[in-house]
């Protein structure tokens, strides 16, 4: 009876769970073929970034599921059974770790074994060893169990040398016939050689590790600064909001006290009415009782000569007045209310990144449309959307300013001209529309406009625009509400859209140079890091947090938070190429760090012959004018970047309308070989 038990119990490392060194408890099994606990396999993969077997460390791409070996389960219980019974009859003798015997006198145990004399001996035989010089050369060691290991298996002899072609130990026999002419060392001399190579690996390990752990940690202080910035930019948003709300509550208080106000005028009309009409009724009421009196009277004389004179009330024909609250001021809240909600329910519905171009087209229609200039084919409307002021200053929706030197030239099949709100029509056309254009700006000074008699809302509107907005705005007809004043766009003519004079953008200009610090390593910079190409080869460049290491793109070495800022770059044979801004904080290492992809840079990339404007991943194809020059005006305050094609003149090519929360930097991406871009030298 005792055998299956003592069979069953030498299954007993087969049946023992590698992570815990027990019997299975719940034993699962990995497609590898290895079982495990289920808790300990659940244990080990709970932190575990990827998950491995344990055993033969096999990669599993997800989490498999975990199913009970049921076959393996019966089998442990049966071996635990047994062993709990076996243990109750027949106690299973613990294994001793088996000693080393002196080979001398095969009695005492083993102190030293002699690999010159390849025997082991004890404290009593070892002593000639250690006191008899002949043995002085012999070398000894702590006792060895299997000296086997310590021989040549082809000749018997102890390993003396180290093969260092063959990589294994040989004797001198094979060292004179078999490894004749190969290179050898000693195990020591190979083994110090090879503690040199793992101390060497192992630094390079911990040179990883280092800079692994020196990654976390800045990415966990990034962690802490997306925080911050998250926590920064919700306290902007709730202020927003709570701005918005508070203005609401505001109007809709004045809204509520203007029809409070309505409706106690009604009600002080009426009650003076009922008054008025109670003293009417209390004196026909006198005059009806002197009737009743003498009407009473039984002498005819009396009666005769008695007159009654009727009231002059009496010639007051009665009527209720029609007293409502449909007051001009309240109708006018009811009113802007009303189409208030409409924009906001519109706005709303749209995705989020499309908003601003909704909420001010003015702006998107005219810059993010095709090249204006020489050969441009067409034009795109402007003007402020329905109710709009032009004075606001929302983020996100701020007016815009350009260069000075800019022109809002009247249309000139335009026939009207206005005076006050009164217009004269003198081509006797229907279907016209005025356009009130302001003459010449002249840096930031104050505007003139043409116009003098015109509305003053609308003039105060127009003082707000920028030099540089190409808006162009129609008066209003009469009978329009004023809160309609700029509702209707109109299209703007070739004439309405002009160049700029250079020389107006160069008031502005700075002197920049390219960052070695954020160069690619195929971007070569020359010319005292003015001028930036493709290099065939990578350079040299050191690593350092600030490099781009996917896109070969670099950035300006100075960045602007306030003010306007003008620069100009030539271009050579630049078909794949891309200029723009970007935050400081734009990523380096990933492919999200392509300028225009991501929401901290814009740019313009000429691909091959098309021109596209980028950001945030949302492409805008453009006109492409080839130039051969751009220049490009920041503009900090006003939150937009405009891109010019500079010949003559300067054409605008696109305006990027954005409020910059950050430091702006110069940025380029150059991807074509024998291409270049310099930096223009400029002076005011």
């Amino acid at each position: 009876m005792a055998e299956p038990a003592t069979s069953l119990l030498s299954l007993e490392d087969d049946l023992t769970c590698s992570i815990c060194l027990c019997p299975f408890d719940n034993p699962v099994s990995l497609i590898c073929g290895h079982s495990f606990c289920h808790s300990c396999l659940e244990e080990t993969w709970r932190d575990a970034v990827s998950l491995f077997c344990p055993h033969c460390r096999a990669h599993y791409p997800s989490k498999p599921v975990l199913k009970k070996n049921t076959v393996l389960s019966a089998v442990v219980e049966t071996f635990k059974n047994k062993s709990l019974g076996s243990s109750a009859e027949e106690p299973v003798p613990r294994k001793e770790p088996k000693s080393i015997m002196c080979d001398t006198c095969l009695e005492a145990r083993a102190v030293k074994t002699c690999l010159t004399c390849m025997a082991s001996f004890c404290v009593e035989h070892v002593r000639p060893h250690q006191e008899n010089p002949v043995y002085r050369a012999h070398q000894l060691t702590e006792p060895l169990a299997d000296l086997s290991e310590m021989l040549c298996p082809d000749h018997g002899k102890m390993v003396e040398f180290y093969c260092v072609q063959h990589e294994r130990t040989i004797c001198s026999s094979c060292l004179q016939q078999n490894h004749k002419g190969c290179r050898f060392s000693t195990p020591e001399e190979q083994r110090v050689k090879k503690e040199s190579e793992m101390k060497e690996k192992l630094s390079v390990l911990d040179g990883k590790m280092e800079k692994n752990q020196l990654v976390i940690s800045q990415m966990r202080e990034q962690q802490a600064r997306l925080k911050d910035s998250a926590a920064v930019r919700k306290r902007n948003l709730e202020m927003e909001y709570q701005q918005i709300r508070d203005m609401l509550q505001k109007d809709e208080r004045e809204a509520m006290d203007a029809l409070e106000k309505d409706l106690e005028t009604g009600q002080s009309k009426i009650n003076t009415l009922m008054k008025r009409f109670n003293q009417n009724i209390e004196k026909m009421s006198v005059t009806r009782s002197q009737i009743n009196s003498l009407l009473a009277q039984s002498s005819s004389m009396d009666f005769l000569q008695a007159s009654v004179n009727m009231p002059s009330e009496v010639n007051f024909d009665p009527y209720a007045p029609r007293i409502n609250l449909d007051s001009t001021r309240v109708i006018a809240y009811h009113s802007s209310i009303v189409l208030l909600k409409d924009v906001i329910f519109k706005v709303l519905k749209q995705q989020v990144e499309f908003r601003v171009s909704s909420m001010k087209p003015d702006i998107t229609q005219v810059h993010t449309g095709p090249a204006y200039g020489p050969g441009a084919d067409s034009q795109k409307e402007a003007g402020p959307a329905a109710g709009e002021d032009t004075r606001s200053t929302s983020p996100g929706c701020r007016e815009r300013s350009a260069p000075p030197g800019a022109r809002m030239k009247p249309n000139p099949r335009d026939k009207k001209e206005f005076k006050g709100d009164k217009r004269e029509n003198k081509g006797n056309r229907k279907d016209y529309k005025a356009t009130a254009q302001p003459k010449e700006f002249k840096g930031d000074g104050a505007k003139k406009f043409p116009n003098k008699g015109m509305n003053s809302t609308f003039s105060k509107s127009m003082d707000n625009i920028g030099p540089g907005l190409l808006a162009v705005y129609s008066p209003p007809s009469p009978g329009i509400a004023k809160m309609d004043y700029f509702a209707a766009p109109v299209k703007i003519s070739s004439a309405a859209v002009s160049s700029f004079k250079r020389s107006d953008l160069l008031q502005y200009s700075t002197i920049l140079t390219f960052d070695p610090k954020t160069a690619h390593k195929r971007v070569a910079l020359s010319e005292n890091n003015t001028k930036v190409s493709v290099s065939d080869e990578p350079s040299a460049y050191p690593d350092n947090p600030a490099r781009f290491t996917v896109c070969s793109q670099v950035l300006c070495s100075k960045g602007f938070s306030q003010g306007r800022h003008y620069w100009e770059v030539k271009m050579s044979s630049c078909n794949f190429c891309g200029l723009g801004v970007a935050y400081g904080s734009l990523d380096r290492k990933g492919p999200s760090s392509r300028l225009g992809r991501n929401m901290q840079s814009w740019c313009v990339e000429w691909f091959n012959v098309k021109l596209s404007a980028w950001h945030n991943s949302c492409e805008t194809v453009l006109c492409n004018p080839n130039p051969s020059r751009v220049g490009v005006l920041l503009d900090c305050d006003g939150g937009s970047a405009t891109f010019y094609n500079v010949a003559d003149r300067a054409y605008p090519i696109h305006t990027f309308v954005f409020p910059f929360t950050e430091p702006v930097y110069p940025a380029f991406w150059i991807f074509s070989g024998g291409s270049s871009i310099t930096l223009c030298k400029l002076s005011n």
